[in-house]
């Protein structure tokens, strides 16, 4: 079975200039609810000063409509956002670091050592409250700044999240310009011994081959993916990215090659056009 992780509504909005009211979120969010998806990434209990777009985490939270069996998740930076998080009664939470020192010291003003000791104490604490930790690795093919990156340096950096203790990995192509044979390259090169299951694929679609990357990842055993409906989202701290693979290509993708994955499509597109005017876009 495939799992998808719908992350519309942090990641797909996160770099939004034009503030989204919080009525707009909670309808989002529970549109999406009614899709069948697995895991919901609502938001991010950041400081409103880095990503104002996510300031109301709390507030969403607490209005939106929790379905049973949906996972609904955030992310958090530090100690002090965990406990916003457990007040508001997240299902999951997940820290963020990268596989690119530039990119790392721009986005979250640390080493990528610096972030993950930074972290530690995080994952120990969302742990012994019975919280499910996810660690993500952004720029784990390519860097806006510094070019490819070697499998080998996002391996490394996988290993250090595992060892704090993450249950999962999201590696991500921030930019998008990963190829299949280089995700081919980065999955064989993960310890044989870390189950697939626990390792999540994070696609953006800059150059049109994010669905391409997914099923070649499908190939090796991964089950796990990200995406937003409708592909909206970008990374505020890395020029150039575009979108996020939007969830109804996967889906459709893996359908047509026979795997089973839920979601509902016709949801899905509705969820779209609930965030659509707010975006700027035609709901359709």
């Amino acid at each position: 079975m495939i799992r998808i992780v719908e992350v519309g509504p942090r990641d797909g909005l996160q770099s939004e200039m034009a503030a989204v009211p919080t009525d707009v979120k909670v309808a989002y969010v529970d549109a999406l609810s009614s899709a069948k998806l697995p895991e919901i990434e609502v938001s991010a209990f950041v400081s409103p000063r880095w990503v104002p777009q996510l300031a109301d985490a709390e507030e969403v939270f607490r209005r939106i409509r929790r379905e049973p069996g949906v996972v609904y998740s955030a992310l958090v930076p530090n100690e002090k956002g965990l406990e916003r998080a457990l007040a508001a009664q997240v299902g999951k939470v997940s820290v963020f670091t990268a596989a690119s020192e530039t990119f790392t010291r721009n986005n979250i003003n640390a080493t990528i050592e610096e972030s993950i000791l930074r972290f530690a104490p995080v994952v120990s604490s969302a742990r012994a409250a019975g919280l499910p930790v996810r660690g993500y690795v952004s720029t784990a093919f390519w860097c806006p700044f510094e070019g490819r990156v070697a499998p080998e340096r996002a391996v490394d950096v996988c290993r250090r999240l595992l060892d704090i203790g993450v249950d999962e990995l999201s590696i991500g192509d921030t930019i998008g310009k990963a190829s299949p044979d280089e995700v081919r390259a980065l999955v064989g090169a993960l310890p044989a011994d870390l189950a697939r299951d626990r390792v999540a694929l994070h696609f953006h679609d800059t150059y049109h081959r994010a669905v391409e990357n997914a099923l070649s990842a499908l190939a090796l055993g991964i089950s796990t993916f990200d995406s937003s409906a409708g592909g909206i989202g970008g990374c505020p701290y890395a020029p150039g990215a575009t979108g996020n693979v939007a969830t109804e290509a996967l889906i459709e993708a893996f359908r047509s090659r026979g795997a089973e994955v839920t979601g509902d499509l016709a949801a899905i597109a509705a969820a779209r056009k609930v965030i659509a005017p707010a975006l700027g876009k035609a709901g359709r």
